[in-house]
This record gives structure tokens, sequence and C-alpha cells, in this order.
């Protein structure tokens, strides 16, 4: 589905994640899921990928990742401030979280130009 190139580059991050003992979480709008689908395209990603949100809808940044109302009326859904906001808002049940405390990465985009990674 990927190309070679892309194949390549989540290869390179999912290597690094777990070599480093950490997974990744995505949070996604207009790129649909395509960050999650690129990582989970390379053999073994089940051992540097946790899961990921599409948020295409405005809803949907609010309540599955906990974007603010407020962020998003002043700035924009695909403005900078919303993929991070997505970014540090996620969140998965606290019983995995506490057993792999430390070990989560998060990436956020909206539009292919604006994404954050941390």
């Amino acid at each position: 589905m990927f190309s070679t190139s892309i194949r390549d580059k989540a290869g390179k991050v999912n290597h690094t994640l777990v070599a480093r003992d950490q997974m990744i979480v995505t949070a996604e709008s207009c790129t649909g899921g395509l960050i999650a689908g690129a990582l989970t395209d390379v053999p073994g990603s089940s051992d540097a990928v946790f899961g990921g949100y599409i948020t295409y809808d405005n809803r949907a940044k609010v309540e599955m990742v906990g974007v603010d109302e407020a962020l998003i009326s002043r700035w924009g859904a695909v403005s900078e401030s919303a993929p991070r906001a997505s970014r540090s808002g996620w969140s998965i049940s606290p019983a995995p979280r506490r057993r792999a405390r430390g070990r989560w990465k998060s990436a956020s985009a909206t539009r292919a130009a604006r994404w954050c990674g941390r």
C-alpha cells in the first residue's frame, strides 16, 4: 500500500521505538490514519504501535483526544495548536498506562504540513 520510501521511514521509526522500549499512539485528522497505516505496514509493528485515533470531525477531536472546543473556535481545527493539544490529550485506560509508565510517545497530525511528535 505504501511506497518503499515510506515503509523504510516507518521501519526506522518503529525500530527506534522498540530500541527505546517505547510505543506510539497517533491522533490524526486530515491524514485519515495514514501515519498509523504506514507504521503498521511494517512487519513487527505491534511491538512499536499501541493504536491510534482518527479525529476528522471537531467533535471527535474534543471527545476522543481532549482538544479544547475554545481552542478550535479561536484558532481552527487545522491550526498548529490543535495537533499539539491532540498529542497531549489522548487517553488510554489507566491499567496499561501504569504498566508502561514513561513508555508512551504520541504523534498528532492535521493537514500533511502540520504535525507534532513527542
